[in-house]
């Protein structure tokens, strides 16, 4: 197999019909390492909509327990794109997250933002550090795969198109992002959960490097001072020096799925899916990330 065959298998599917399939090949073969990062990213940046990492800040998860709120998010979100919606593991995982999520009354605004971006920054971050980007194929069968989970999420007014995702998500940080004491905390948590992967020694570089990789806009609404010229050169430039050592390489033989990313540390002996998460009580806290009360749960 060479390093482009897999494109162009995903060029002969159906991107409304094959979503599934696609999204699996380009997240666990094509981009593995990219994925988790851009995900790592997309939600931390709804922490700069206030009325999201206020709540973030409330429920303590992420503050107090943010390996575990990391490795139950990524490990929830994993089994649906590993399993599918329709088996027993998917299911489950969706399960889960619509009761931790029912908790709260949280705006259907909110909750389709959080949503656009899994599907926006993803793109966007291989577009500038992606050993290739993302086909039109792609981006269609993303959006297939984003709409579908947001309708077992029960959100309504769902973006049907890539465009229509990503107009939503620029409309709404234009609109919303902006200062709390509370989200600073949760991105501070974050960012010393993120240094704490590598020898701590590499911690300050690792929070630089984090900082840098940061547009404006976040570092506006968390008032970071901005990182110097030389910071954001380095860090940048290394991703994409990254990026063209890996078109060198041979393709992945095998999927890669986020529950192997070393960064997953709390279930060193296995986990049960349905025991990923909080069981909180309903209006007292424990949601990982925030969403109103869903009109519909998954089956």
């Amino acid at each position: 197999m060479k390093r482009y065959d897999r494109l162009k298998d995903i060029q002969r599917l159906d991107p409304e019909r094959d979503f599934l399939e696609i999204y699996r090949i380009t997240a666990t073969y094509e981009f593995p390492w990219d994925i988790a990062r851009a995900l790592e990213l997309a939600l931390y940046r709804t922490y700069a909509v206030p009325s999201i990492g206020r709540l973030l800040a409330e429920t303590a998860e992420l503050t107090d327990r943010s390996q575990k709120r990391y490795d139950d998010t990524a490990l929830l979100l994993d089994a649906v794109v590993e399993h599918g919606f329709d088996s027993d593991p998917g299911r489950t995982a969706l399960r889960r997250i619509n009761r931790m999520h029912n908790s709260y009354d949280i705006s259907n605004d909110d909750m389709r933002y959080v949503l656009c971006t899994f599907v926006v920054t993803p793109k966007r971050w291989l577009d500038a550090y992606g050993w290739r980007r993302l086909s039109d194929h792609e981006l269609r069968a993303c959006a297939a795969y984003y709409r579908t989970l947001g309708t077992h999420m029960g959100i309504r007014d769902l973006p049907q198109t890539y465009e229509d995702f990503e107009r939503t998500l620029d409309t709404y940080e234009a609109a919303q992002f902006g200062w709390d004491a509370g989200a600073r905390s949760v991105s501070d948590a974050t960012l010393e959960l993120m240094a704490s992967w590598y020898p701590r020694p590499l911690a300050p570089i690792v929070r630089g490097a984090s900082l840098a990789l940061l547009d404006d806009s976040l570092l506006r609404a968390f008032r970071y001072a901005q990182p110097s010229a030389a910071a954001r050169s380095l860090t940048r430039g290394a991703l994409r020096l990254r990026a063209r050592a890996v078109r060198l390489l041979p393709p992945r033989t095998k999927p890669h799925y986020a529950r192997q990313n070393p960064e997953i540390r709390g279930y060193p002996n296995g986990y049960e899916v349905a025991a990923l998460g909080t069981f909180p009580t309903p209006g007292v806290g424990g949601c990982p990330v925030p969403h109103r009360r869903p009109d519909t749960r998954a089956q």
